[in-house]
């Protein structure tokens, strides 16, 4: 009997905390079960902060205003994410910048055109880069130097980044999600139907994991 084949949409940004800790949380689920079920993986562009100037903002100013927060609630919620993302095996350093997203996004799609290893492993180190170790992501030598690290082409890279290619399919896929109601990220859509909203704990993702591959989903 062939194994069931999961589509799964990964809908997410680089700048996005929960999303480092829900992409982990879905890599334990995937261990959990195993060889019990395919999958077709695809990340998909979202912009936290799409009008996000070259320069980027002050971390922590930038969250107190757009969310309304005291520095105390920032605090809390910063302790939230780094015990979750220590649950799953994430490590969040000190970022102090946000920065603009878009042309790790290009780089994204381009390595889903290579493979899906090829994008797993670029967003993978992204978020790392980001996250972990506070790297401007915006920086074009900075992602040169990142798609490098994970064997894509640096030479292919930096042309992209020259140019604007890549740029309208990105919108366009932006536009798609959104304009199917996904406002917030991680959004991880199973088999183009089921939505599993936030950096959810393993045992929420390998249950309906194991429900979609069973086929007992309404």
């Amino acid at each position: 009997m062939a194994k069931p084949t999961i589509r799964i949409d990964f809908v997410s940004d680089v700048a996005c905390p929960w999303c480092a800790v829900g992409l982990a949380s879905l890599e334990r689920a995937l261990e959990r079960i195993g060889g019990g079920i395919d999958v077709d993986l695809h990340f998909q562009p979202f912009e936290l902060n799409p009008n996000m100037p070259a320069e980027g903002e002050d971390a922590t100013a930038h969250l107190v205003a757009k969310y309304g927060l005291t520095r105390e609630q920032l605090e809390k919620n910063r302790a939230t994410i780094r015990a979750r993302g220590a649950d799953v095996g994430f490590v969040f350093g000190e970022r102090g910048r946000i920065v603009n997203t878009f042309d790790a996004h290009r780089l994204l799609h381009w390595a889903g055109t290579l493979g899906a290893r090829e994008q797993r492993a670029l967003k993978h180190a992204l978020l790392q880069a980001y996250h972990g170790d506070a790297r401007d992501v915006s920086d074009h030598a900075v992602l040169v130097a990142i798609a490098e690290s994970v064997g894509l082409d640096g030479a292919r890279t930096r042309a992209i980044l020259a140019s604007d290619e890549f740029a309208g399919v990105v919108r366009s896929q932006e536009r798609y999600f959104t304009d199917r109601g996904i406002h917030g990220v991680p959004a991880v859509i199973l088999d183009e139907r089921h939505l599993i909203s936030g950096g959810q704990p393993v045992e929420v993702f390998e249950q309906a994991l194991r429900r979609v591959a069973a086929g007992d989903v309404r």
